[in-house]
């Protein structure tokens, strides 16, 4: 079981890594819980099944992972988080409205978002990490899509407005 946990965690931490860096918003608590799945996987019985149902079934690990780290920071908020405003960049100020606009989602349509689009798992994979049809899937992406582009055409309109630096280079 070792030897499959372990190749489990070199077939699919980058991408779980991924999805927990957005559904966390912080590098290091993304790291902590990549590997709290792991930790998981080792000590039950991994299923037998496809490729596809496995990652579905570390997916589910993950999104309970990230919805318990959620529910306990809306517990003890995390105040180091907030900086001064002009101490940030223009990119961060976007992905500051990234974040915070992905933790305005509904939990569902948050984590198949994410699992869509920075994972890249297909719908009935996000379905059965999620307890939902493909169908049910397409309809949360789409309404997280459009949550998203609503809430982000303004930081990101500012963001273009933000001169480029000039490169050295005569017209």
């Amino acid at each position: 079981m070792a030897a499959d946990a372990a190749a489990l965690f070199a077939a699919h931490q980058h991408r779980l890594f991924k999805y927990f860096c957005r559904a966390v918003g912080q590098v290091d608590t993304a790291r902590d819980l990549t590997q709290d799945v792991f930790l998981r996987v080792s000590r039950t019985t991994i299923p037998v099944a496809g490729d596809g149902e496995v990652r579905a079934w570390l997916f589910q690990i993950a999104r309970n992972l990230a919805l318990d780290h959620h529910r306990a920071r809306l517990r003890r908020p995390d105040l180091s988080v907030l900086t001064h405003e002009s101490a940030r960049s223009p990119s961060q100020e976007v992905d500051l409205a990234v974040n915070k606009a992905l933790a305005a989602l509904a939990d569902l349509d948050r984590d198949a978002f994410l699992m869509r689009e920075v994972v890249g798992l297909s719908y009935e994979e996000i379905g059965k990490a999620c307890g939902l049809t493909p169908d049910a899937v397409r309809s949360r992406i789409h309404r997280a899509r459009l949550q998203l582009r609503e809430a982000l055409a303004g930081p990101i309109a500012t963001r273009q407005t933000v001169p480029m630096r000039q490169s050295g280079r005569q017209a």
